[in-house]
């Protein structure tokens, strides 16, 4: 074979060859030519550089078209023809006449949500049948119904300040009452849940006490005060244990069933009652599920005459004693410890509340305290004491105790509608003492405000009052006050919360003082001569001036508040803010106008009617004595309408209406007083009132008045 001929061959198959065009002819390596002449290279080249698709070359050349590209197209033809039979198949296949499609629009009704509730209810009210046995069908139906949750029970965000150490929330009604170790620092309690009796809040428990013990076996820790106002609340108790046990040991006996006899020898639910006083004594060397026992504890318990209670202690005591019982075993405590406080004061141990808050958190013990309302902005509260021993005199006695505030700090301005603001009846805060109330909230328990009068559709007069129930004419919504809750913070947290607002500041520092009250002013000036009444005018003037220096630096206390006051959206802090300023105003005003009319009548007044001789001064809307005093009276009038709309139901609103419906301004009245001397009266119309004394055998046979003895120390 010829070099030509072997050059030629070899092209053509790298130009029919896939991978790329043909190399240059200057890639041919020499070894290829070394046997050739240069005239044989030459035309070797010569060929390789010609045109394929010259007809002229020497041998004819496939080209593109090889029978590699043939077979790759008839390839791609056949698939491409079975790609499409498939796609045309479902059109080709005829429709299932039968078939039928359903279309809907979206429903706009709200859907219900489907929740599961637990088979245990709870009623606030005592009855003396309870579970299946109880009559009270529709009370029962209440309260596992939708609505019973009351919304106000979480405050809405937007309306609440974020806690210092985080958001705070209020437990839902059928959480569990104890919460896991690792989560009890974000366990909050309920606040302000009011019941008409001991023996409601009782109830109340029961139902935490079966919640507690679906988790595991409960020790519940009784810590009872033990000063002679509780006497009737702590009999009261005693009695409704019968109830309580009987209910909980048919549960009991019924989940006993199902359990193995290892789990049955572990009694389920312990109790151990502690008491307090001066002193803190524990009743119960070991917990125990004796009823019995328990209740001969409890009548036995002494009655403490020190005045003195020390509730925190008494709970820190509880901690410590029973610590071991939730010491976990497995990952898990061996029991859950509920702490219940009986008491109706603040308690005077509050240097150790921190202390109790903290140890019971540690140990994840819940405290629900069974206590009384605090007087909305006061620090005691009058009980009416009937002397327990019957043989002693049954009629009331009014006694003081320590029931308030409701805050760590006071924020009411104490401004009185009368002379003495203490002497006024005393209404309702809608919480419970600043400490057992905090202590139950933090510790995720609940403060019962109990009362037996209880009513908040009309005040309560005071002869409605059942024996040592606090003296409280009115009481409102706790659904509403909700949203009122105090800040239920550390003292130094408090203080921080103070300090960053002007408002707040203003506010307890005019809370420390009491507002003097323009008291039943001298309101009748007899003219007998113009010396004379001018003396009198003076006299009356100097009566109001002694108040005037008070309310000004009161009203200048609060003034800084007045720049800040858009910027306050709490809603406890915005109503007290501005029911103290618009009534530290409104007594302001009247007291300066007062002073002012009795000025103006000093100048001279003349009488219309030339007969009159006495000049009345009369309370009126209208202020005719001054421009700046018209100013500050419109003032009060907003900010006390003001509250009255925007915080209707609440303590706040109810003393700014009262203060609304007494006017700003005065006026002068003209009136006869005849001022001749009265006639003699006459000896009588000869009737004898001689009344007989008794026949001494019914003297004889009168009852002797039981002996009475002082109140104790509360």
């Amino acid at each position: 074979m010829s070099t030509e001929t072997v050059t030629d061959s070899r092209l053509g198959d790298l130009q029919s060859s896939p991978l790329g065009p043909p190399p240059r002819a200057t890639d041919v390596t020499t070894s290829e030519f070394e046997t050739t002449s240069p005239a044989d290279v030459s035309q070797a080249t010569d060929a390789a550089l010609a045109d394929p698709w010259d007809d002229e070359s020497p041998e004819e050349d496939a080209g593109w078209f090889s029978d590699e590209s043939a077979a790759f197209v008839v390839s791609l033809i056949v698939h491409l023809s079975l790609l499409l039979m498939l796609g045309l198949t479902p059109l080709l296949i005829s429709p299932d006449v039968d078939s039928v499609v359903l279309t809907a629009s979206e429903s706009t009704e709200p859907t219900e949500e489907f929740r599961i509730l637990d088979d245990l209810t709870y009623s606030d009210v005592p009855h003396q049948e309870m579970g299946a046995n109880s009559t009270v069908d529709a009370g029962m139906a209440e309260a596992s119904a939708e609505m019973f949750a009351e919304t106000a029970e979480i405050p809405n965000p937007a309306e609440m300040e974020p806690d210092v150490r985080g958001d705070v929330f209020v437990n839902n009604l059928f959480s569990q009452p104890v919460a896991p170790l690792d989560r009890l620092s974000d366990q909050r309690g309920k606040v302000g849940e009011g019941v008409q009796g001991a023996a409601g809040a009782i109830d109340r428990l029961t139902f935490e006490i079966l919640q507690s013990l679906e988790e595991r076996p409960t020790l519940v820790v009784w810590l009872f005060d033990q000063s002679g106002s509780l006497t009737r609340q702590r009999q009261e108790i005693r009695d409704r244990f019968d109830k309580i046990y009987e209910e909980l040991g048919i549960i009991v006996a019924e989940r006993e069933k199902s359990l193995t006899r290892a789990e049955q020898r572990e009694i389920p639910l312990l109790t151990s009652v502690i008491g307090f006083g001066q002193d803190v004594q524990l009743f119960t060397e070991k917990p125990t599920d004796d009823l019995a026992e328990i209740k001969a504890i409890v009548d036995g318990l002494p009655v403490d005459t020190s005045g003195i209670e020390r509730p925190f202690t008494a709970v820190e005591l509880a901690v410590d004693r029973y610590k071991s019982y939730r010491r976990a075993s497995g990952g898990q405590p061996d029991r859950n410890v509920m702490l219940v406080v009986v008491t109706d004061e603040r308690g005077d141990d509050m240097n150790r509340l921190e202390p109790a808050i903290k140890a019971c958190r540690r140990y994840g013990m819940p405290v629900f305290v069974i206590g009384t309302p605090a007087p909305f902005g006061r620090d005691t509260v009058l009980i009416k004491y009937v002397d327990p021993d019957p043989n002693y005199d049954q009629s009331p006695q009014w006694a003081e105790v320590d029931a308030g505030p409701e805050s760590l700090m006071p924020e009411m301005v104490r401004v009185g509608f009368s002379g003495n603001f203490q002497d006024e009846p005393v209404i309702d805060s809608g919480f419970g003492p600043y400490g057992l109330t905090r202590l139950a909230f933090e510790t995720g328990g609940i403060f019962f405000t109990v009362h037996p009068n209880r009513n908040v559709n009309r005040d309560v007069r005071r002869g409605e009052i059942e024996p040592f129930a606090a003296d409280i004419r009115r009481f409102f919504d706790p659904t509403l006050m909700a949203r009122y809750r105090p800040d239920y913070l550390a003292p130094q947290d408090y203080e921080k919360r103070l300090k960053s607002s002007p408002l707040r500041t203003s506010l307890v520092a005019a809370a420390m003082q009491v507002a003097p009250t323009l008291d039943r002013p001298r309101s009748r000036f007899v003219k007998r001569s113009e010396a004379q009444l001018v003396g009198e005018l003076t006299r009356a003037q100097q009566d109001a001036a002694k108040l005037e220096p008070t309310l000004i630096r009161l009203a200048a206390i609060l003034e800084p508040g007045m720049k800040v006051r858009e910027s306050e959206t709490t809603p406890r802090w915005r109503a007290g803010y501005d029911l103290a300023m618009g009534r530290v105003l409104a007594q302001k005003v009247r007291t300066e106008t007062y002073n002012a009319m009795l000025a103006k009548a000093k100048r001279g007044l003349n009488f219309e009617d030339a007969k009159n001789n006495t000049w009345v001064i009369t309370p009126d809307d209208e202020i005719s004595v001054g421009s700046k005093w018209e100013k500050e009276a419109e003032l009060a009038k907003k900010l006390l309408q003001e509250v009255a709309d925007q915080h209707a139901g609440t303590p706040w609103a109810f003393l700014a209406s009262e203060e609304l419906k007494v006017p700003l301004g005065w006026k002068w009245k003209e009136e006869f007083t005849d001022l001749a001397p009265p006639a003699p009266r006459g000896p009588g119309n000869n009737n004898n009132n001689n009344t007989p004394a008794p026949p001494s055998d019914e003297q004889r046979t009168m009852l002797a008045r039981p002996p009475s003895r002082p109140v104790p120390k509360l």
